[in-house]
């Protein structure tokens, strides 16, 4: 499914409007279409553009599964952190981990539906990334840069830098959405009072640009959403 209102001509894909009742909302930040996770919609264009700026530098969570044993190469662990060079310009400093088995274990991650490819020979592992910005297949990109190409990511959380727990997928199935709170709604409120916007609504055509969904929050008017992210190119994406 992905992550967008308006159907792709002739795309096998579905979107989001057959999953989420509610008109005049678009996701704040997207997910490629081989991903899952965390989504913001909301119909506020400034809190889009407050969210998806780079220069405020909301830190985005992320598990990727990936190929190789990350616990065992420090140095592309550090690498992921300092930055590494994509598409001809390095990433900001990053937050990177190895997560061990036991973390993996007790976080009950549902099966992805198609499930990875898996070769016999080449062992796979989980790491946690934090970003503070969303360029095109970036965490793909950064992991096959270090030597450990990413098998299956997910999106978990986005920090509202506000000294309170990061809107998450806590609480989520897959394939599903909720209103934010009364309490979420107000921090996102805080959010734009804290910096004045610099924009009003997203230009024509930027609604949803493509992407896919897996969990999703949608703040704005008439209020966030949590949507649990699909699962690739299943139908368990966006919506609860």
């Amino acid at each position: 499914m992905l992550s967008q209102f308006t159907p792709e001509p002739g795309s096998p894909w579905r979107c989001l409007a057959g999953r989420i009742p509610v008109p005049g909302v678009y996701a704040a930040g997207r997910l490629d279409a081989d991903s899952e996770g965390l989504l913001l919609l909301t119909a506020d264009g400034r809190l889009q553009q407050r969210l998806t700026d780079p220069g405020h530098s909301h830190w985005r969570r992320y598990w990727a599964q990936v190929e190789g044993l990350a616990d065992t190469q420090p140095g592309a662990l550090e690498r992921l952190r300092s930055g590494v060079i994509i598409q001809g310009r390095r990433t900001l400093p990053a937050r990177a981990r190895a997560l061990s088995p036991a973390e993996v274990q007790a976080a009950a991650i549902p099966d992805r539906q198609p499930p990875i490819r898996h070769r016999l020979s080449v062992p796979t592992s989980w790491l946690e990334l934090e970003l503070r910005e969303g360029r095109n297949r970036q965490v793909r990109r950064m992991t096959a840069a270090v030597g450990l190409p990413t098998l299956r990511l997910i999106r978990l959380a986005i920090d509202l830098q506000d000294g309170q727990p990061p809107l998450s997928l806590e609480g989520l199935a897959p394939g599903a959405w909720r209103p934010v709170t009364a309490v979420e709604q107000a921090r996102l409120d805080q959010l734009l009072r804290r910096s004045p916007g610099r924009g009003g609504a997203p230009a024509a055509g930027n609604r949803g640009e493509a992407e896919v969904a897996d969990r999703a929050v949608w703040p704005g008017r008439p209020g966030p959403v949590d949507v649990q992210p699909r699962q690739s190119r299943s139908s368990r994406t966006a919506c609860s």
